[in-house]
């Protein structure tokens, strides 16, 4: 594998933005309309939209119409696109470590 994966880079591209990092806390709580989000966000409505594709097409959030009204778009997270995420943060975290420590034991064995 290199040194990231594709899944890895487009939910990371996806998060680097503020506003949407903001959305994903939100639906971390609940699921939310397109407007509630931009309205807790303090951004326009068609700014949310397209942030929310961002979103989306990386696969961090889902989409859903109720059926009472297919016009109606409801936001949610994808817990799943997180994991290839979570898996490259964890090996890096053990990377860092195993260097840590062997830094650590070499310089014990310094005189």
């Amino acid at each position: 594998m290199g040194l990231t994966s594709r899944p890895v880079d487009d939910v990371l591209a996806a998060l680097a933005d503020p506003v949407r990092r903001g959305a994903v806390e939100l639906l971390a709580k609940r699921p939310h309309r397109a407007g509630e989000l931009a309205a807790e966000l303090g951004t326009t409505p068609s700014s949310m939209s397209k942030h929310l594709r961002v979103l989306r097409q990386s696969g961090v959030v889902a989409e859903s119409h109720p059926d009472f009204d297919a016009r109606v778009r409801v936001y949610s997270l994808r817990s799943a696109s997180m994991a290839p995420l979570r898996g490259w943060l964890d090996r890096t975290e053990r990377g860092w470590a195993e260097q840590l420590t062997a830094f650590s034991d070499h310089v014990e064995r310094q005189p």
